[in-house]
């Protein structure tokens, strides 16, 4: 008996003429299309806006599956519209690649904060009013070093600030955004500057700043549980100035490069990725395995070295919501991860 011919869409924001004139085979998800076809999966383009939402929804209820690309913030707007489609479109038996709700679990900054005793956590507290930061944040910075505030939804470097005391009441601080440079201001201010960020359901995450972010950051690629790929970004938009030059010296972020999940030197990261944290990420968070998204990411920084000389890592975020591009050595387990999925569903 042949296997059913599944039909998947793949998701990405645009607006109606790159709905109406967009070839999938003409984007930057060529590939990802490719690795579908090659285990039998039929996979179509829908691009998507908030503004003809109900096309996209005629759209896959009609289809199998809908792997998505769309950042938590575009262009001002958020994932609100778009998550209820999600949520409606999978109670109707449709397969999601990253279901809202798991996103909500582990694809937000407050990640870090509830798997903070994990082996990966640091020191990390959560403010969930504009009162709360304005009375703790001056605790978390009395110890003299400095910290990173992070936004509870975003992308991009926005809304992620490096921030400690200055000589004075001031504070130093740098946001994360591409193009920003430090600046010293009031404290009062800086509350002023993060004010938007407590709108809705909005919080603040405070991670202790990691000393070693010169050496750069590894991001474990991972389909489901298993990894399936690297990154490497040796220049982070927080890196400070080389000792003695102005802080305007600080160097822009850098590229990415990408590695099989074979590497040599960072196998020690992958074992404990896969045997230790995703195991204890999914107890403390009460998601089920089989149900972790098919295409994610967890971003480390180098922590202390341990007693033995060797590194320790340090989450600093998880990425679930458009996680792209990422190495080629990810692309035939992602679609093989996606046909399972969809035959143990039409098998039920």
């Amino acid at each position: 008996m042949n296997s059913p011919a599944y039909q998947v869409a793949m998701l990405w924001a645009g607006d109606a003429e790159a709905r109406r004139t967009m070839e999938l085979d003409q984007t930057r998800l060529a590939a990802i299309a490719q690795a579908l076809r090659a285990v039998g999966i039929t996979p179509q383009a829908a691009v998507y806006s908030d503004d003809f939402v109900d096309e996209v929804r005629d759209q896959l209820l009609q289809l199998d599956g809908v792997l998505v690309w769309v950042d938590p913030i575009v262009n001002g707007r958020d994932r609100t519209v778009l998550d209820a489609l999600l949520r409606e479109v999978s109670d109707a038996g449709v397969l999601v690649s990253a279901h809202p709700d798991l996103i909500l679990k582990m694809g937000t900054k407050e990640v870090l904060y509830r798997t903070r005793d994990m082996g990966w956590g640091s020191d990390t507290r959560i403010y969930r009013t504009p009162d709360a930061l304005r009375t703790q944040l001056p605790v978390s910075l009395a110890r003299g070093e400095p910290r990173v505030l992070k936004q509870y939804r975003g992308n991009g470097g926005n809304g992620v600030w490096k921030v400690e005391r200055s000589n004075n009441a001031d504070v130093r601080v740098r946001h994360a955004q591409r193009g920003s440079v430090e600046e010293v201001m009031t404290f009062d201010a800086f509350l002023t500057r993060c004010e938007g960020y407590f709108a809705g359901e909005g919080r603040i995450i405070d991670q202790a700043y990691q000393a070693r972010l010169p050496d750069g950051m590894v991001r474990c690629y991972l389909v489901r549980d298993r990894v399936a790929g690297f990154g490497e970004q040796l220049i982070n938009a927080l890196l400070p100035a080389p000792a003695g030059a102005p802080p305007a010296d600080a160097p822009s972020p850098g590229p990415r490069r990408y590695f099989p999940p074979s590497r040599e030197d960072l196998q020690r990261l992958r074992a404990r990725t896969e045997t230790d944290w995703v195991p204890a990420l999914c107890q403390t968070l009460a998601i089920e395995p089989a149900t972790l998204p098919i295409i994610w990411d967890a971003d480390f920084l180098y922590g202390p070295k341990d007693a033995a000389g060797d590194d320790t890592y340090v989450l600093c975020e998880i990425n679930i919501s458009a996680v792209y591009p990422f190495p080629d050595d990810a692309l035939l387990p992602l679609a093989r991860e996606t046909l399972a999925r969809l035959t143990a569903r039409h098998t039920l």
